[in-house]
This record gives structure tokens, sequence and C-alpha cells, in this order.
């Protein structure tokens, strides 16, 4: 069996990899959609935090289930469509305890910090994995990145009738936006690539192609640029908050002048925590719809090929790669 493994930045390989055993308590995955993030790009570039080569990349997955314990607490069975919450957690340090395992002291997203889930078949824990009837595939590949933009939504606190700005359009900046709308929410977006405005108009949100000459009393940045970082907190009206989803390879200078005369209050958004079975009843009931974020597809013998040039389409929103079935 050929899995598609990331042996250095710039550099797939197509590589002959053993089929893996179901252990107790797991599930064998048919893998089927494999969803490409801003968090894969980085690792090609070679400039994506926390990473390692070689990394047999995939994080966000739709998957069918092979085989699965018949007893399982989840209900699971065989044939079931299900996304893959990536997030590997100890359980028993702090944040965990907290409820709060998004910030696992020992966290491991799979793609990230083990190997993830671009092959044909992959085990995970059934206690990672959630079921819909409903969805299709590629909703269910996209529930991650929704659930990254859900959890910095929750972590802004946002008041309904608020205007808010979220900076950057990518796809964590798109999730951002539908559960700020969902919130109450008055949205605009400051984006500089002139197609990803167009997109965002198109789903009826107010765009900046500069910045902007007022300020906002909360601002959400998705860019994982630092000086799009530094620039949001400037931004941030008084008293305002202060939200960084995006992440950087690196620091970020701020102004601490404008931080301490505004007495901005700026919080970290890191993944999502319990907000998987939220999201996907949210997509059932049409509260959220990622149907036009698609815009490139690639086959699973293509990624060796072709995921270079991803970058360079101008009007790229969210590809997805697609897995034939086993």
């Amino acid at each position: 069996m050929q899995q598609v493994v990331l042996s250095e930045p710039g550099t797939f390989a197509m590589t002959e990899f053993t089929p893996p055993t179901r252990q107790p308590g797991e599930a064998l995955l048919d893998i089927r959609r494999i969803g490409v993030c801003g968090t894969d790009l980085h690792a090609f570039a070679g400039n994506q935090p926390f990473f390692s080569y070689p990394r047999r990349l995939g994080h966000e997955l739709g998957a069918v289930i092979l085989e699965v314990d018949a007893d399982n607490p989840q209900g699971l069975k065989v044939g079931d469509q299900v996304a893959v919450e990536p997030y590997v957690h100890c359980g028993k340090c702090k944040p965990c305890l907290l409820g709060r395992y998004n910030c696992c002291e020992t966290l491991v997203c799979l793609g990230v910090h083990e190997d993830g889930g671009m092959c044909p078949t992959f085990c995970v824990s059934t206690a990672l994995l959630h079921k819909s009837d409903k969805l299709s595939l590629d909703q269910l590949a996209l529930v991650e990145t929704l659930g990254i933009g859900a959890h910095a939504v929750e972590r802004a606190e946002i008041q309904p009738g608020e205007d808010i700005l979220i900076v950057g359009a990518g796809p964590i900046g798109l999730a951002a936006m539908q559960f700020a709308a969902a919130a109450g929410a008055n949205i605009h977006v400051l984006e500089l690539s002139p197609s990803r405005r167009e997109f965002v108009e198109s789903l009826g949100y107010t765009t900046f192609s500069d910045t902007p000459k007022r300020l906002f009393p909360l601002v959400i940045d998705a860019t994982g640029n630092s000086k799009a970082m530094q620039n949001s907190l400037l931004l941030t009206d008084f008293v305002g908050r202060l939200v960084f989803v995006g992440l950087v390879n690196g620091h970020i200078e701020l102004d601490d002048r404008v931080l301490h005369r505004r007495e901005i209050t700026i919080k970290a958004s890191r993944n999502s925590a319990g907000l998987f079975p939220k999201i996907i009843k949210m997509i059932e009931e049409g509260a959220i719809d990622t149907g036009p974020w698609i815009t490139h597809r690639l086959q699973f013998d293509q990624v060796v090929n072709e995921f270079q040039h991803l970058r360079s389409h101008q009007n790229l929103v969210k590809a997805m790669i697609e897995v034939p079935a086993v």
C-alpha cells in the first residue's frame, strides 16, 4: 500500500508502507478526503512551527469506517462516515483537567507532530471520531478547519451587533466569519488578495483592501503573518480585544504604547476542543455552509507532482485531496 510523505521541505514522495493493524479501542478508516490547510502549505515551504521531517501530512480527514469494536462507546459501526479530530491529548495535565485539551501540555496533532492520514487506510482511537449520516465526505473533512475558527470566536466573546474586523480571508478566516455571523456580529474583512476579497464579498461581507481608517472593538487575526499581526493591534479600539488565531514561526513586535494606552486584551487561540459535534450539527442544519469553499481538487496520485502548484493559484480558497476507496 502506498502513502504520500513530505520527506523534506518542497519534496513529496510516494512510498510503500505496511497497512496498519487495528488495536482495541481503535477504528480502521478508509481515508477518502484530505483537506489541505495553511499548516500543510507552510510545512511544504519549510516554515511551519513545531514540525519535523519526514512527515506524512493529513489532519483534515473525511473517512469511512472499515473495522471497529462492536461495543465501542461512541456507537460507531462499519460503513459510518466520520470526521477525525486530530488532537491526541493526555487527559491528565492541568489544561486537560480544565477541559481545555486543545492546550494539552503534551498535545500531538496527527499529520503535524505525528504521521497523519495521507494514506489509504489509517487507525485512530474511536474517541477522536465524529459521525454524521447527513454530511458528505467533503463536509466532514472541513470540520477540523471550522473548529479552528469556531474556537477563535469563542475566545473572542462576541457581543450581538458588535462590529468586528477579521484580518485574513483564508479558510481559518472564513471559518471565523461564519461563526462570528452566527454569534450576531457585523463582519468586516481585511484581505489583500483581490480574488479572496471577491469571494468574501460574494458571501455578503464588507471588505477592505488596505488598512481601514477606523478602529474595531474586536479584531481576529487569521493571517499567520507577523507584519499583519502587528498591524492588527493598531486596528483594535480602546478597551478592545485582539485574538490571534494565525500562527507565525517567530516573534512579533507590538507597540506597547498602543497596548497600554488603549488597555487592549490580547488572546491566543489554539486548535479547538469539544466543538466537533456542535459544528457537525450546525452544518447539518444549514447554519454553516462550506459549499463554495473547495476551489481546487487533487487526486491522491497527483499530490507528489501537483501540490507545489497550489500556492500559485490566484483564486485558491481550499484544496481537497480525493483518495480512492480501498
